[in-house]
This record gives structure tokens, C-alpha cells and sequence, in this order.
């Protein structure tokens, strides 16, 4: 089950929607308008008890019914006049606050691409789309609705107070004295309903991620027969989600059963003392009825108390998980290192790629942990094509990450050409570094938009000759070419025929420097022997960083870098290192640690390796386990 990323901080509700301002401030006037309209049109419903107090001291008592007509039309237009106040407040924030909701999303969404890929190791898919999408519409909701209701029934209240107190101030503290405890719960309330209502939020991030999991790995799922447990893992999650609703469910129905009870004991007392003052004398049946009639106006605005409360704190919630993400800091220079070289770029500064001292380890590393990579001392001479070989977990495919700044070295530096890749604008490195990954991603697009992301200016004769370099021919073969949509995740194509495609999109540009990670692990033998001799004539033109498991790939390098425990171990040709280093021997021969094979000497490891025959006299010969029956 996917973690929650962030645990709630306390912090009040206010502090939290005032962070929405900046969103707030273009379209401003037009909120401000919506909710003087909403408290005038909440303010005329204050004045239909005094046309009653009218009409009952006036017209009534005096059996006037002209009078009682003209009392009707009044409040006729009273309500017409409301309801078109309601429709116009309606209008003046439906426009503005989808602009507001479409900004915010588009921020949010330009920030996910600018985090670094760390924070993205970090957090559930899940939970950034449950933010882009259900908080954001929360928030635009509570703006076009509770917000300009929480002033307009604020004003309302109090306006309506202000008549209470002037028809009979008695009465008025009657209806008055349950304030302080309505006061009180609504504080227990609000403390309680923001901590169930970020929990409910949470989960439904933690049920996106995996809605979304199961339909990416649909053929996982479907491959294996575990619908069923999946099934079960999502049913666990609805039913926690489901939980959580019915306890914000049974607090918003609390709170509002107490709003609701209490002031109607109060009207009901104030309705008891009212009448015995109309039996005595003291106070006009008109004055009675006003009263009454305003206590009445003001139930909905007092029980809307409780709802409007659960609203904020649910949009203050969305609030802070949207800012969450948004706080997080963006790829940027990293700070200084007090270990890395500090000298200054120079034209005789040495070309190619260079790794000088580096180090890393990732962010959320324990303290005092080794590194994943240390000291690395590596220089790429321009033009070179240098294979990575190491064991899994060696570090392989975390240095190539460095380059393009998918991570940021924690000590030492990288240079292109003499130049510190840390001290680069973002945009200018990866245009002078192409990469390819092992696991080809491809987008919702056609074939030539997943191509021409290597390189957007590229034209039609690049993108042809990097499909012929990736021998991607069979897009030719496509129902509209070049123009076929490949689907989610590319997942209409086999995964041959996706790596090919992320090769291509890869040399599209003639870039100054290649990264390739293992790009032809998924291809056939003969197609792997197509691309190599294409793949080549690119690698002449470029410095390159070749990631490499098998001897055929070895052989598109001119040098070896053999990586062990995150260091670089030994460098050199592949018949160097074949001959001189046992554990690269092993790495080539395909044998398992500590197996029984039989011994060979090099130059039998060197032929199926792809290397030339037997050595001439006076080669040392280097003993390799191979395994029984192993082609190699």
C-alpha cells in the first residue's frame, strides 16, 4: 500500500487559505463584488420582517386590504429582487474561478517537471494527481461558494442581531446566549474535522495510486491471475476510505444537530417570553411576529455553520497538500561542495566527459551509509565511446543518471568540454546530452512526437535517418506511419520495437554526448546485429557513455570502465581487461558466482566474446568459470 508523503502540520485554517491569494489577487474585484452581492441579497431577506410587522400592526389591525396587497407585491419583489442578486453573484465567480483552478493546475503541473527525479522516486502517482485534480476542484468550489457564504452569512447574523435588539433587546438576548456555546463546539469541531478530513484526502490519493497502478500493469495483473488480490488490496483501501468518510459524516451530522437544536430552544424561549409580553401589553403583535420572522431568517445562516466549517477545513486541507508539492524545491545549481574542484573553466581544461572525484548518495539516505558511488575518476576522450560493465547494483546506471543531471553529484564534479555540467543552464545540458534508458517510456502521442522529443527542430530526413539507425523501419509499416498513435505508454508496441523507437528519439539530434543504458537489451539477435553496425557510424560522431551488459555490446566501445561497489576498478580496452581482470572475465562469461564450470583460458572467452582468436605465444592466459553447456 502506497505511503502517505506528508503527515498533516497544525496550522489553522485561516493561514492556510490566505496562501491562496496570489491565485486570488488577478480576479479580486470580481470576488469582492460576488460577495457584496451575496450580503445584500441575504440583507433583504432581513427586511421581509419588518414588512410583516408592517402589515400585521398595520393593514391587518385596521382589516385594510389594499393595504395587504401592497404588503404582497413588496415582498414579491423582495424575492425577486433576491434571487436575481443569487444568479448575478453566480455569473460574476464562474468564469474567474475556472481560471483560477486552470492556472493553479497548470502551476502545479509545470513544478512536477521542474522537481528532481528524487522527489519523484519519493512520492505515489497517486497523490500528485489526487492533488491536481479532486483538491483543485475543491478549491475552486469553496471560492465560488462557501467563502462569499461565509461573509454573506457573517453579515447577516450580525445585521440581523442589530434589528433583534432594536424590536425588543429582551428577546435578543434570549436568542443570543447560545453564542458562546456554539462558539466552543464549532473550536472542537473544526480541530476534529481537519484531521479526519486530511486523512480522508490522503486515501484517496493512496486508492488513485493504485487504480492506476492496476491499469498500467493490466498485463501483469491479467498475466500472473492476481485480479483477485488486487481486487482485494483495492476493497481494503475503498473500505478505509469509506470508514473515514462516515466519521466526517458523523461529525458534520453532530455539529449540525446541536447548531440546529440549540437555537431553536432559544426561539422557542424567545417565543414563550414574546408572547407573554404581546398578553400583557408590553410588546405589539406585529413586533412579535418581526421578531420571530428575523429569528426564523437567520436559522439557515446559523445551521449553515457546521457545513460551511467542514468546507474550509476540507479546502484547507486541499490547500496544504497543494502547496506541499509545490514548496518542494525545484532542480536548481546544487550548493557548494567543499570537496569538489573549484577552478574555474579554461580553454585547455581537459575535453570529453570527465568525472573527477565523484560521489553520491540519495537524499533519504541513512546517515553515515556508504555511498552509491565514490571517487569516481573517469575521463571519456572526445569522440570515445566508453563502456560501463559491472555487476547489478554496481552503480552503472546511477553514474550515467549524473550527466544529464537526473541526480545531483553530492561530491566532486562532471565536465563536458572542461566545462562544470553543475554550473550549466538545465536546457543547454540537455541539449548538448542525449540519453537512452533500458526501459523505453514512451508518451500518448504519435511515433514522430515521441521521436522528435530528442530533438524538436529536427526535420523530416533526421527523423528518418535515426529510425534507420535504430532500425525502426517497421513504423513505415504503421497504419498512418509516422503519424500512428503508439498508445499509452507505447504499450500498442512490443518492446523491441519501443526500445528502438527511444533509440531513435535519442540520436535524432547528433548530440555532443550519448548516454545509453543498455538500449539493445530487448532486441533479437539479428536485429541487435543491425543496430550495432548503424548504432556505429553514430557513436564516431558523438562522445558516448555506453551502459552494457553483453560482449556484443562491449564491442561498439573503444575502452572499458569496469565498475565494483560503486568505484571504478579497473579501465581499458576489452581484450585488456580480458585478459588482466578476473572479475570482468566472469562478468563476460555469463557463469554464476561460485560456480563449478569448466576453466578456459582468455583467448576461448575472448572468441565468443566477440574479441579475435587464439593470442600469439607469450599471452598470459587468465582462468575463467564458464557455464556447463554454456553457447559462450
Amino acid at each position: 500500500m502506497p505511503e502517505k508523503p506528508a503527515e498533516h502540520t497544525d496550522r489553522s485554517a485561516v493561514r492556510s487559505l490566505l496562501r491562496l491569494w496570489p491565485y486570488v489577487r488577478p480576479v479580486r474585484v470580481r470576488l469582492f463584488t460576488a460577495a457584496f452581492v451575496a450580503i445584500l441579497a441575504s440583507c433583504l431577506s432581513l427586511v421581509i420582517p419588518l414588512i410583516l410587522k408592517w402589515m400585521v400592526d398595520g393593514p391587518v389591525a385596521d382589516r385594510d386590504p389594499g393595504g395587504v396587497w401592497l404588503g404582497a407585491l413588496y415582498l414579491l419583489l423582495l424575492g425577486i429582487a433576491e434571487a436575481a442578486l443569487f444568479g448575478f453573484r453566480r455569473w460574476l465567480v464562474a468564469r474567474p474561478l475556472a481560471g483560477v483552478e486552470a492556472s493553479m493546475r497548470a502551476d502545479l503541473y509545470r513544478h512536477l517537471q521542474r522537481l528532481p527525479v528524487a522527489f519523484h522516486d519519493r512520492w505515489p502517482s497517486g497523490q500528485l494527481l489526487s492533488r491536481g485534480t479532486t483538491d483543485l476542484m475543491l478549491l475552486r468550489m469553496f471560492l465560488a461558494f462557501p467563502l462569499t457564504f461565509l461573509v454573506g452569512n457573517a453579515a447577516t447574523i450580525l445585521v440581523g442581531f442589530l434589528i433583534l435588539f432594536a424590536q425588543d433587546w429582551s428577546l435578543g438576548l434570549v436568542l443570543l446566549a447560545p453564542a458562546v456555546p456554539l462558539i466552543i463546539l464549532c473550536s472542537v469541531f473544526e480541530a476534529k474535522y481537519s484531521l479526519v478530513a486530511r486523512k480522508a484526502q490522503d486515501q484517496v490519493g493512496d486508492l488513485t495510486t493504485v487504480v492506476e497502478e492496476s491499469v498500467l500493469g493490466i498485463r501483469i495483473v491479467k498475466g500472473f491471475g492476481r485480479h483477485r488480490s488486487q481486487a482485494k488490496a483495492f476493497r481494503a483501501l475503498s473500505q478505509r476510505l469509506r470508514a473515514t468518510e462516515l466519521g466526517k459524516a458523523r461529525l458534520l451530522a453532530g455539529i449540525w444537530a446541536l447548531i440546529t437544536a440549540i437555537p431553536e430552544l432559544a426561539i422557542g424561549a424567545a417565543l414563550v417570553l414574546g408572547t407573554i409580553q404581546v398578553a400583557d401589553g408590553s410588546l405589539s403583535a406585529g413586533t412579535l411576529v418581526a421578531f420571530l420572522s428575523t429569528a426564523l431568517a437567520l436559522r439557515w445562516p446559523v445551521e449553515s455553520i457546521g457545513f460551511l466549517l467542514a468546507m474550509s477545513q476540507e479546502s484547507a486541507t486541499a490547500t496544504d497538500r497543494y502547496f506541499e508539492v509545490m514548496d518542494a524545491a525545484e532542480e536548481g545549481a546544487p550548493a557548494a561542495r567543499k570537496d569538489a574542484p573549484s577552478e574555474p573553466y579554461a580553454p585547455d581544461a581537459p575535453a570529453g566527459m570527465v568525472f573527477e572525484g565523484v560521489e553520491f548518495r540519495y537524499p533519504d539516505a541513512e546517515p553515515g551509509s556508504p555511498p552509491v558511488l565514490a571517487r569516481i575518476d573517469l575521463q571519456v576522450r572526445p569522440g570515445e565511446t566508453m563502456a560501463l560493465v559491472g555487476g547489478t547494483g554496481s552503480g552503472k546506471t546511477t553514474l550515467t543518471a549524473l550527466v544529464p543531471r537526473l541526480h545531483e553529484v553530492t561530491g566532486g564534479r562532471i565536465t563536458l568540454d572542461g566545462e562544470d555540467i553543475a554550473t550549466m543552464e538545465r536546457s543547454r545540458l540537455r541539449e548538448l546530452v542525449s540519453v537512452a534508458f533500458e526501459e523505453p517510456t514512451l508518451f500518448s502521442a504519435t511515433v514522430g512526437e515521441n521521436v522528435l522529443m530528442g530533438a524538436e527542430d529536427a526535420d523530416e530526413d533526421q527523423v528518418r535517418r535515426a529510425l534507420a539507425v535504430a532500425q525502426a523501419d517497421f513504423v513505415h509499416r504503421l497504419p498512418q506511419g509516422l503519424d500512428t498513435q503508439v498508445g499509452e505508454q507505447g504499450l500498442s508496441l512490443s518492446g523491441g520495437q519501443r526500445q528502438r523507437l527511444a533509440l531513435a528519439r535519442a540520436v535524432v539530434g547528433r548530440p555532443r554526448f550519448l548516454v545509453l543504458d543498455d538500449p539493445l537489451s530487448a532486441l533479437d539477435v539479428h536485429t541487435e546485429t543491425l543496430v550495432e553496425a548503424a548504432l556505429r557510424q553514430v557513436l564516431e560522431e558523438t562522445t558516448a557513455v555506453v551502459v552494457a551488459h553483453r560482449p556484443s555490446t562491449v564491442m561498439l566501445a573503444d575502452r572499458v570502465a569496469l565498475l565494483s561497489e560503486g568505484r571504478i576498478t579497473a579501465v581499458g580496452t576489452h581484450q585488456e581487461l580480458l585478459r588482466s581482470n578476473a572479475e570482468y572475465a566472469w562478468l563476460m562469461s555469463g557463469a554464476e558466482p561460485g560456480g563449478a564450470g569448466p576453466e578456459v583460458t582468455s583467448p576461448d572467452v575472448r572468441s565468443v566474446a566477440g574479441g579475435p582468436g587464439p593470442a600469439t605465444a607469450g599471452t598470459p592466459t587468465q582462468q575463467v568459470p564458464v557455464e556447463e553447456g554454456s553457447s559462450r
